[in-house]
């Protein structure tokens, strides 16, 4: 005859047992969730073996100011990776606690194409039919040579597109200053460090994307320069 504190002890220990087969499992698929997320980042060129000083461009939400910041990082050596990895510990300082300029945390950018100046336009074909699916009409190439054109200030100047994250839009503050201050702060840190970058294009998930969070065009070209000493604080003017 098994004595009841033999069983109370019997079936506690299936209980344990049968908690930590679930407790596994749940660990097990968040261990798998942790790699997945991690796959579906790409990867940073490896960078420098040493730190370098460069300026980021820093906005403060209390008075809409820009201001010039010495950091030491690490960066890769080719200019694309060069550009992403600023913009993306810029976006860093503003997810740490405390920051003037509070934006979510995570990578920002999927990727940043430099592209020579002048570069290749489109423009609507008035003439074409629209399609089956939504009245979109075809486009044709611009020709470097129109007037209109992206041109370079300088010979060897690029234009650079940058391909947002819609994790990081999606979660962005809305509001006409604060998206305006993360544009202009993005196009200062790239103007004081890689100074062959003219302008600049934003793609979200690859496609193009209205605004920023509602207020900021992200439609346009946007000339890069000093927006330390922009006058205007937080406005995006051409």
């Amino acid at each position: 005859m098994i004595q009841r504190h033999q069983r109370i002890v019997f079936w506690c220990l299936i209980a344990c047992i049968v908690g930590m087969g679930i407790l596994l499992a749940v660990e097990r698929q968040r261990g798998r969730d942790r790699i997945q997320a991690l796959g579906d980042a790409t990867p940073l060129d490896a960078p420098t073996a040493m730190t370098e000083a460069v300026t980021m461009d820093l906005a403060n939400d209390t008075d809409g100011a820009i201001t010039a910041n010495s950091r030491q990082i690490a960066l890769p050596r080719e200019a694309n990776s060069r550009a992403r990895a600023l913009i993306d510990h810029l976006i860093a300082e503003y997810a740490l606690p405390g920051s003037p300029h509070p934006l979510p945390s995570g990578s920002a950018v999927a990727e940043v194409f430099l592209l020579p100046l002048p570069a290749m336009g489109h423009a609507v074909d008035t003439s074409a039919a629209a399609n089956s699916s939504g009245g979109f009409k075809a486009t044709v190439p611009v020709a470097s040579a129109d007037p209109n054109a992206l041109q370079p200030k300088e010979p060897g100047g690029e234009l650079a597109v940058i391909d947002l994250r819609s994790t990081f839009v999606n979660q962005h503050p809305s509001g006409v200053e604060v998206e305006s201050l993360t544009l202009l702060s993005i196009l200062g840190t790239l103007h004081a460090n890689l100074p062959q970058i003219e302008q600049v294009r934003f793609l979200v998930d690859g496609q193009a994307r209205e605004t920023l969070a509602g207020h900021a065009d992200l439609l346009r070209t946007y000339p890069v320069r000093d927006t330390v000493s922009n006058p205007n604080g937080g406005q995006l003017n051409p």
